[in-house]
């Protein structure tokens, strides 16, 4: 019962720390970029990249009045982009009507303040990126509308010794693709930007993502960047917070990437470019049927930490259930009822082995008087008595330890998911991604939490053990009225199908000591 009881309360402290100590939408630091300039980097590559074994990357020197100055604006149904005269996506607001503040405001993810903003171009030479972050950039149209095959916008910067022209063409979904051409080759790096900081916490991963050209997802949170990382041929180049992301992508040739350090150790990412340099990159809300239709890699941004292996198959799973019910609410009531099924053999077990310790107590305690003084013979004969009656006294933990990555993972899914976010359920819950407004569900979570905890066999030995046990459906139900309604849905529905299987696994045991009576 320790090892339970101590597995409830850290999953506990670790979504209260997260949901109450982390804030979530920390407001973007308004800092100038010159204060946020990175220095002259020198980033060595590991032994096995033979393309470059190090790259230069001059700082960005930007003068306080390029900032805001906007010189094209492209218009889509579903997003609004500002380019700056330094030929950089400078804002970015989403259009949807879910992706809106309390006060009906647009959801802004990229910010001219940011440390590094998307489409960004350093030179190697300093000379070069002195000059490129002094002369300004003209744009072939002031406003572009984006329509379902896209809108093109062709932007230009000439100076001293070359000129950049950089192409940009815009679709619906939020990709865009880049053509950059140089007169004169020059050696350079382009950015998609620093991360969106509109839901940041505290174990949501938020930084930069890069996903290798052999396929595998490497993360380097803020706060961690080491400045020395380079990686050949990568296919994703992505910053990203809990709901949303800014990323290049070149997923056939790859694209040889840089990570430099930027304010408090957060990573700033670069791709190498040449004099006619080719990639994709989009920007908005990691939604997984957009990602998917723009190409099922793209999926890999959305990162659920150390459990991604486990949460990626339960949010597909919550997908399918989705486009059967078309209701996110009841898609969680259906990947919950599923998951308690899969995970069937492993409560049994551990219910049944509850019920047998508890049969034991009494003989336990016995035991416990004759050998008190004794720990050697206790332990013995403890052990003789689990034996003699088929019980494993780790029989009820080790299946729920065995069950807690999933827990996790399906918690995971539900915080991160911004599926959840403007979706509806029944009635009085309106988005599944706040609180209830009425407060019904944790109420209801707690009930059942309660109920569950009263017809479970127990076997304490502490007081103190079983009085948090008993506080323990109080303490939760206070703390889930400010969490997210799904997950809080999720819980309810857990604890429902938790009390029907201890009912029916409690009525086995009841019918196994009523046998010998009839018989005589």
């Amino acid at each position: 019962m320790r090892i339970i009881l101590a597995t409830v309360l850290s999953f506990l402290f670790f979504a209260l720390y997260d949901h109450f100590f982390i804030p979530k939408n920390p407001p973007i630091e308004t800092t100038s970029l010159e204060q946020n300039a990175t220095p002259t980097t020198t980033t060595s590559a590991p032994a096995d990249v033979k393309s470059a074994s190090s790259v230069d990357i001059a700082g960005a020197p930007t003068s306080p009045s390029k900032l805001g100055e906007t010189i094209a604006t492209i218009k889509a149904a579903g997003y609004e982009v500002q380019i700056d005269r330094l030929g950089r996506i400078a804002k970015f607001y989403l259009e949807e009507g879910k992706y809106k503040d309390d006060n009906g405001g647009r959801f802004q993810l990229i910010d001219a303040s940011q440390a590094l903003l998307p489409l960004e171009i350093r030179f190697s030479d300093k000379a070069v990126n002195e000059d490129a972050f002094v002369m300004s950039y003209s744009a072939d149209k002031d406003t572009v509308d984006v329509n379902e095959n896209g809108g093109s916008i062709v932007l230009t910067q000439t100076l001293s010794n070359v000129v950049v022209t950089k192409t940009i063409t815009f679709f619906p979904s939020g990709r865009y693709d880049l053509h950059v051409k140089l007169s004169t080759p020059k050696e350079y790096f382009i950015s998609p930007g620093f991360r969106p900081s509109l839901a940041v916490d505290s174990y949501t991963f938020h930084g930069a993502l890069i996903k290798k050209a052999d396929g595998s997802i490497k993360t380097i949170d803020d706060g961690s960047a080491k400045g020395d990382e380079h990686f050949a041929n990568a296919k994703i180049v992505a910053g990203a917070d809990k709901y949303y992301t800014t990323f290049f992508y070149e997923l056939d040739k790859g694209l040889e990437s840089v990570v430099s350090v930027g304010k408090d150790k957060d990573p700033l990412l670069f791709v190498k470019g040449n004099d006619d340099f080719k990639l994709s990159g989009y920007i908005g809300p990691k939604e997984h049927v957009k990602l998917h239709a723009i190409n099922p890699e793209l999926t890999d941004v959305i990162e659920y930490g150390f459990f991604t292996f486990i949460s990626k198959p339960l949010f597909s799973l919550l997908a399918f259930l989705h486009g059967i019910f078309g209701n996110w609410g009841w898609a969680i009531v259906g990947m919950t009822i599923i998951v308690r099924l899969v995970l069937y053999p492993l409560t049994y077990k551990g219910m049944v082995s509850m019920n047998k310790l508890k049969e034991l107590a009494p003989k336990v305690k016995e035991l416990q008087k004759k050998y008190g003084d004794d720990k050697q013979k206790l332990n013995t004969h403890m052990m003789e008595l689990y034996k003699k009656n088929g019980a494993n006294p780790m029989g009820g933990c080790l299946p729920i330890l065995l069950q807690i990555p999933v827990f996790f993972a399906v918690y995971r899914v539900l915080q991160n998911a911004i599926e959840l976010k403007g979706a509806e359920w029944i009635l009085w819950v309106n988005d599944l991604a706040i609180k209830d407004p009425y407060f019904i569900l944790p109420i209801l979570m707690g009930i059942t939490m309660f109920l569950h905890q009263r017809i479970t066999p127990t076997t304490f030995t502490d007081p103190m053990q079983e009085k948090i046990m008993k506080f323990l459906p109080l303490i939760f139900t206070f703390f889930f009225v400010t969490f997210p309604a799904g997950l809080t849905l999720y819980w309810f529905t857990n604890n429902l199908a938790s009390i029907v299987q201890q009912f029916y696994v409690n009525k086995l045991f009841a019918k196994k000591h009523e046998e010998p009576k009839v018989e005589k």
